[in-house]
């Protein structure tokens, strides 16, 4: 080929390199996800091959959240949403049910090899024995196949949908008024501890505080896009098994730094951490509002503090988006000290590092509690 003729193809030699750019690019999966923790497993298993968009921003709560019109667009579009699950986000659900025709939904709870916990019931709970060494979640190297998780006989999923923490600031106004019904009544008002459940009564809807659970997800996701994205199979199943390692890393260290804790004696704002404390060896005594942090009654109040006083509690744990008066009051006449801890990472960065600093951070607030 002459000097001239080279020049004349270039042009179109590059636009047919770009084309198969653009093609390999385009057959990428458009990815949504709930929140950021979950975000976080799949940028990590997504690796530089797209990046998932995340439906509810950072520090909302999961519970009863009303989409805007823009995010309802998104779960639309979407190729597959990956989302925690019906415990804690049943307007998710039934949101996807109803305008995403088109779209995979993978709710994480409902994997093969995840772990459930019932809800504990009561302001006080009775201390648990931890008994790792035979959980299933001990053993992962063959939960990178997931051909089938969408559906499996492992688990009975009586769920809680009344399981995170609601903002009561996050109403959102603009939300879509196609979608009303998805604010749940049932969430309005919970005057005592017998309020109602949806579907899903038994599950506690928290799992993505259960590291090992992340692990099983990191697998999960990578299968479910080598489904939808064969080209890049390889790519993201060796993006999951990296970040399996750099997790059983992090959850050996948080052991090791936790060991010393199993017997500290704290009470927790609102009952959002059983899967990191069995995960680590860890028992709260009780939780000062239910699993959905709705206002506890004076009742409530009152059995808190006298467990408080009975058991000489090291520690009180408050939260960043709730009220420290109802810490103090419990605290009151006791020295039991007063610490923060998140369950939703509000002050993190949300990427692919976030879910590490997560788990890092709630493992932080529990050595504080104890002066560490």
């Amino acid at each position: 080929m002459t000097l001239r003729s080279s020049l004349l193809f270039a042009p179109l030699l590059a636009g047919a390199h770009f084309a198969q750019v653009a093609s390999a690019q385009a057959e990428v999966p458009n990815v949504v996800t709930d929140m950021a923790p979950i975000q976080s497993l799949v940028m990590q298993v997504m690796g530089d091959l797209g990046t998932p968009d995340v439906l509810m921003p950072q520090g909302t709560s999961p519970h009863g959240y009303s989409l805007r019109p823009s995010e309802a667009k998104a779960v639309q579009d979407a190729d597959v949403v990956f989302w925690t699950g019906p415990q804690i986000e049943p307007w998710l659900e039934d949101l996807i049910d109803e305008i995403g025709k088109n779209t995979r939904s993978v709710p994480l709870t409902e994997v093969e090899g995840a772990t459930l916990l019932e809800v504990r019931e009561g302001a006080t709970f009775e201390r648990h024995v931890h008994d790792h060494d035979e959980d299933a979640h001990d053993d992962h190297d063959d939960h990178d196949d997931h051909d089938e998780h969408d559906e499996h006989d492992d688990h009975d999923h009586d769920h809680d949908a009344h399981e995170e923490h609601g903002h009561d600031d996050h109403d959102h106004e603009d939300a879509h008024e196609d979608h009303d019904d998805h604010d749940h009544d049932a969430h309005e008002e919970h005057a005592d501890d017998d309020h109602d459940h949806d579907d899903h009564d038994d599950a506690d809807g928290h799992a993505w505080l259960d590291p090992m659970n992340a692990h099983v997800w990191l697998g999960a996701i990578a299968e479910e896009l080598a489904v939808l994205d064969a080209e890049n199979a390889a790519t993201y199943r060796a993006n999951a098994a990296s970040a399996q390692e750099a997790l059983d890393a992090q959850i050996a260290e948080i052991q090791a730094e936790l060991a010393p804790l199993a017997d500290m004696k704290f009470i927790v704002f609102h009952d959002a951490y059983q899967y990191f404390e069995n995960r680590f060896g860890l028992s709260a005594a009780g939780s000062i509002s239910i699993g959905d942090a709705s206002a506890p009654s004076p009742a409530r109040i009152r059995e808190i503090q006298g467990k408080v006083k009975e058991i000489d509690v090291d520690c009180v744990f408050a939260e960043p988006q709730f009220n420290a008066g109802l810490v103090k009051t419990v605290l009151d006449g006791t020295d039991a000290r007063s610490e923060v801890i998140d369950p939703l990472g509000v002050t993190l960065t949300p990427g692919a590092d976030f879910y590490a600093a997560l788990m890092d951070e709630v493992a932080n607030s529990f050595k504080a509690c104890v002066g560490e």
